[in-house]
């Protein structure tokens, strides 16, 4: 394996790729802390990259809060734009390769078909819009990058939907949840692994690719089968996104084609319900 760096290592994929770096024994991974790797202090990356000389960069650091990006629209933008142009340009500097996650939230996803990366995006939030602009940022930076864009993470470590419904299926009797919005729930370390795949193959095929679970749900399906899994009893009712108002708009249907990445790297994708089962034994 080469000298990998990683970027955003006390975030939930973060800790996956920890998690996974131990099982697989790879040695040669560094994992800095956020003061010392902050993606915004380029005077801070250079010294990383001049010590590590790594030729991998995974970035996993990014504004997440969704709503919150809204109101701060400067913050958001800064670490996801700002913050993935200066990677780029120091792994263009050191002929690193970057791999740099993103998201389905670059669509507008208001049609129901499935999404490929050459699709015309169109974000209807500010974090879609910072996080599409630091996707264009690394275009222009750098030619040797991996844009996973993912869609609705989680994974045993951070704050997710799934760790949030077990949380609230123990405090309450009965809950409403979105059945209206459609996508694909990703497990943080199934896109772990590919990330690692991704470095173990040595492939120089750049580009942007799209990776989520298999599969097809609503937020209200998906709920479901997480009490289902986990054996909590609990009444669960459908509602429609007009009756949960949030701040920040969200796409109806973002579902992701992965043919390319699929063809690529022979990558085997898990269907989104094994995946969570495995998530919640592990929980």
């Amino acid at each position: 394996m080469s000298k990998i760096i990683v970027f955003g290592a006390g975030g939930q994929l973060g800790q996956c790729l920890r998690e996974l770096a131990n099982q697989r024994n790879i040695q040669d991974i560094y994992f800095p802390t956020e003061t010392e790797a902050d993606i915004l202090n380029v005077e801070a990356l250079k010294q990383v990259f001049d010590q590590q000389k790594p030729e991998y960069c995974i970035n996993c650091a990014a504004y997440t809060a969704v709503d919150k990006a809204e109101d701060e629209k400067d913050l958001a933008e800064k670490v996801n734009k700002t913050g993935a142009e200066n990677l780029a340009k120091l792994c263009n500097e050191y002929q690193s390769t970057l791999i740099h996650v993103s998201t389905d939230f670059v669509f507008e996803g208001n049609t129901p078909k499935l999404l490929t990366e050459t699709d015309v995006t169109f974000p209807i939030n500010v974090y879609g819009e910072t996080k599409l602009a630091g996707e264009k940022d690394i275009l222009l930076n750098t030619t040797r990058y991996f844009i996973l864009r993912t869609s609705w993470l989680y994974s045993e470590y951070g704050n997710n939907f799934v760790k949030t419904m077990l949380r609230l299926g123990a405090e309450k009797d009965e809950l409403k949840v979105i059945a209206d919005q459609i996508g694909t729930p990703t497990y943080a370390m199934d896109l772990a692994a590919v990330i690692f795949d991704i470095i173990e193959s040595g492939s120089n095929k750049y580009g942007v690719y799209h990776y989520s679970n298999e599969g097809v749900t609503s937020w209200y399906d998906f709920a479901k089968a997480i009490f289902d899994i986990a054996k909590v009893n609990i009444k669960v009712y459908p509602v429609p996104t007009s009756e949960y108002v949030t701040k920040a708009k969200r796409p109806a249907f973002s579902v992701m084609d992965k043919s390319a990445i699929k063809n690529a790297f022979q990558a085997s994708i898990p269907y989104w319900r094994e995946s969570l089962e495995k998530c919640i034994a592990k929980l």
